[in-house]
């Protein structure tokens, strides 16, 4: 019997794929912008002029749509749980409900609902009050910071760095992984500041690359790129250019989808096509990474942006989102993103981060578990080159596929991952010191909220302390030692 005739009704694909067009939501369906005109709203310089500071200006934009208990439970979180200040873009603002609240649904409902939302405006009642922070959550959770060379130049990985320019972006994201270095203070986490002023900065980074012959890929990042004054970017990337063994340079922006007008402008493009011109003659891979989460944050506006680098000669533009919950954890969630990116943007999908373990992040993270069910869930949809791995960046380690474990408590939550390098701390350690690095496991911890009884059980009885305070207290402990780490790599 073939499947034509099997009886009842032919089954369904659990995904079904529809080309889907991008739409700008109209701006003026909010009160504060009824009057916003379409070129004031493409002006990079409005754009950033207009961005929601704090709960004034966004009452300003909303009017009466959202109630008041909602600005109450903004105002409760900006005091008691985020570790960044709000910044958000006009055009991602817009973004949030952009076609109105769905049939019996009050704005507020909708709001609070809103994946964009629930990432960029996250509010007291978003945590959770059981385990709002996971007892090894830290600061800087990565330990990009003890593996500085030179400050901001962070050496990880056998033949890449990452050189964090600034400290600063154009929209703030609640799940930051820099939270200890980028944005302002908050009135939980006390920044961390560079002392080196930005050109003895740069110029510690390109002498440590000039010497570091096996160095061949640098990721341009900070902070957004697209908060460097352009003409200080582009000589950066020009020097960077001139190191003779760097091959593949990256330029880290979310601003592509959040603040796409600031790509549009003609001073970048054309700053851009000089350097692509230049990369081009040289034998080097220059691209884009972006940071799109959701795909309601995709508009004809993003897309023009994207298409406006590739055709100043970028190789790629490439998309690195944040797996979390409430935003994009289900497979369908993924598989719009990735074809909105693909379809729509001309972004190529790249990875999923699990979200790191930093304080107060537990509502958003997910365990390796749903992790590699998602991996499974989204095979076979999109081209081979434009599947999306799905990583767990894990401390001490980097990059993982999920499914690269070595081993998986899931009733505890604990999962064991090995290396196939030596990071600057190992290859600086005195011999003998500790175990080699590459026979070593290193554990990575699942949010317990997802444990079965017994794993929530063990770590209330036997885990670390699980009081809140002292995973506050332990994320400053990693903040002062990674401080101490950086300032003995400083000349002087």
């Amino acid at each position: 019997m073939t499947a034509a005739t099997l009886p009842g009704p032919a089954p369904e694909q659990p995904y079904a794929y529809r080309r889907r067009e991008l739409l700008e939501p109209d701006w003026t369906r909010l009160p504060g912008w009824t009057d916003v005109t379409a070129d004031e709203w493409a002006s990079a310089q409005w754009q950033r002029a207009h961005c929601v500071k704090n709960t004034k200006q966004l009452r300003a934009v909303m009017g009466g749509l959202v109630d008041e208990r909602f600005y109450a439970d903004l105002e409760r979180d900006q005091a008691e749980r985020a570790t960044m200040s709000m910044l958000l873009p006009p055009q991602m603002l817009n973004t949030m409900v952009s076609t109105g609240p769905a049939d019996g649904q009050s704005w507020t409902e909708a709001f609070y609902a809103d994946p964009v939302r629930r990432y960029m405006l996250p509010v007291f009642s978003d945590r959770r009050s059981d385990w709002p922070s996971h007892p090894h959550a830290t600061r800087d959770s990565l330990h990009e910071h003890d593996m500085w060379v030179a400050e901001g130049l962070t050496h990880r990985y056998p033949t890449k760095v990452l050189a964090e320019l600034l400290p600063t972006c154009p929209q703030y994201c609640g799940h930051c992984t820099r939270m200890d270095l980028v944005g302002n203070s908050t009135p939980v986490i006390d920044k961390l500041k560079f002392d080196l002023k930005p050109v003895d900065r740069y110029d510690a980074m390109i002498a440590y690359l000039r010497r570091s012959p096996e160095v061949r890929d640098v990721v341009v990042s900070g902070g957004d790129v697209a908060n460097m004054p352009w003409k200080n970017l582009e000589s950066f990337i020009a020097r960077l250019l001139e190191v003779e063994n760097i091959r593949d340079i990256r330029l880290a922006t979310k601003a592509l989808m959040g603040l796409p007008q600031h790509w549009l402008q003609d001073e970048v493009r054309a700053g851009m096509e000089r350097l692509a011109t230049v990369a081009r003659a040289r034998g080097v891979h220059l691209a884009i990474h972006t940071h799109v989460n959701n795909v309601a944050s995709l508009t004809p506006t993003v897309a023009a942006a994207t298409r406006a680098m590739l055709d100043a000669g970028v190789r790629d533009v490439r998309n690195q989102g944040v797996l979390m919950q409430g935003v994009n954890a289900t497979s369908t969630d993924l598989l719009d993103l990735c074809f909105g990116l693909l379809d729509g943007a001309g972004i190529m999908p790249y990875y999923f981060y699990m979200c790191d373990m930093i304080p107060f992040s537990e509502h958003w993270r997910v365990s390796v578990k749903e992790a590699q069910q998602l991996q499974h869930a989204i095979m076979g949809y999109l081209p081979g080159f434009a599947t999306p791995r799905i990583i767990c960046d894990v401390p001490f380690v980097g990059k993982r596929w999920v499914n690269q474990l070595e081993e998986y408590d899931e009733e505890r939550g604990i999962s064991y991952w090995t290396k196939n390098y030596r990071t600057g701390l190992e290859l600086t350690a005195e011999p003998g010191s500790s175990v080699d690095a590459l026979s070593r496991r290193y554990a990575y911890y699942d949010p317990i909220h997802t444990l079965p009884p017994a794993g929530q059980a063990w770590w209330r009885s036997s885990g670390p302390e699980l009081d809140e305070q002292a995973a506050v207290d332990r994320a400053a402990a990693s903040r002062v030692a990674a401080a101490e780490q950086a300032a003995a790599l400083l000349p002087g």
